[in-house]
């Protein structure tokens, strides 16, 4: 089970992965070992997640998901394989944390009487300042 928080674990067995041949550091390394970790995760037959985790974390990471609803990740920050899938578990567990925490609910507000009142002195003022630029009637 990869842990999330302790109250929220995830069944190592619904990631799959790939490893394929990174492109940053490693000199002539780099074209002998798959060192970069790729990870797919199917988010639509994942049982640990609540639903409206789910539906959050497929919004804020729409770029990441495939049409099928798997979320793509990818690390080849380091020259090792096993480094670069603990550097993928933990993007994991950052936007699983992410879209945990459920956004504020806007509570509307009404604005202030001041700026009320300071708004419509505005418009007096302004309204006068044009009054001003008027020809004068004559009768």
């Amino acid at each position: 089970m990869f842990e999330v928080t302790p109250h929220l674990q995830i069944p190592k067995s619904e990631f799959h992965w790939t490893f394929v041949r990174s492109g940053g550091p490693g000199g002539q390394n780099v074209n002998k070992v798959a060192s970069r970790a790729v990870l797919r995760w199917d988010l639509a037959a994942n049982t640990s997640l609540s639903e409206d985790i789910k539906t959050r974390l497929r919004m804020q990471q729409r770029r990441r998901m495939t049409s099928a609803g798997e979320l793509i990740l990818s690390s080849q920050r380091f020259r090792d394989q096993k480094r670069n899938i603990e550097d993928c578990l933990e993007k994991v567990r950052a936007l699983v944390l992410q879209a945990a925490t459920s956004p504020k609910v806007r509570k509307p507000t009404k604005r202030s009487r001041a700026s009320h009142r300071a708004r419509l002195e505005e418009k007096r003022r302004r309204t006068t300042v044009k009054k001003r630029r008027r020809p004068p009637v004559e009768e």
